[in-house]
Order: C-alpha cells, then sequence, then structure tokens
C-alpha cells in the first residue's frame, strides 16, 4: 500500500500511539495512569479518523498502517 493514501494527521496519530505503547510497556513500579489515558486518547482518534470511511480506508488499510509506521517508514512523523 503506497504510503501517499494515509493523511499526515493519521499517520501522527499511529506514531504517537506507538511510542505511547512502548513507554507503557517499559514503565516499570511506577503510575501508568497518564500513558494509560493518553493511550486511550489516541486509540479513540485513530478509530474515528474520517479516514477510515472513505473506499481506500477498509480494514486491510488499518493493518497497512500499523506496518507503516512499525517499519519506520512514519518516522519522521511526530507528535500527536
Amino acid at each position: 500500500m503506497e504510503s501517499d493514501i494515509f493523511p499526515y494527521d493519521l499517520v501522527r496519530t499511529q506514531r504517537a500511539w506507538a511510542d505511547t505503547y512502548a513507554q507503557l510497556a517499559n514503565v516499570g513500579n511506577g503510575s501508568t495512569t497518564v500513558l494509560r489515558r493518553r493511550l486511550l486518547r489516541l486509540s479513540v482518534r485513530l478509530w474515528w479518523h474520517p479516514y477510515w470511511a472513505t473506499p481506500a480506508g477498509g480494514p486491510a488499510a488499518r493493518v497497512a498502517l500499523r506496518e507503516f509506521v512499525h517499519t519506520g517508514r512514519g518516522e519522521g512523523v511526530t507528535g500527536a
């Protein structure tokens, strides 16, 4: 799937979600409340993004977006 089809804000949100998830996975005995709340907020943004209502936004596109960010191709896109 071509990277050009994903909106910038969607890639940025997926990148922030992945970063937050990694931080949460690496927290020791500290408080995780802030990270869990951020992960939930980002999950809602991802799930309800208008892109998914387009013909290109099918289930395969959700997987492709996660792979796009996971493989580092979305690395230049930061923060949400």
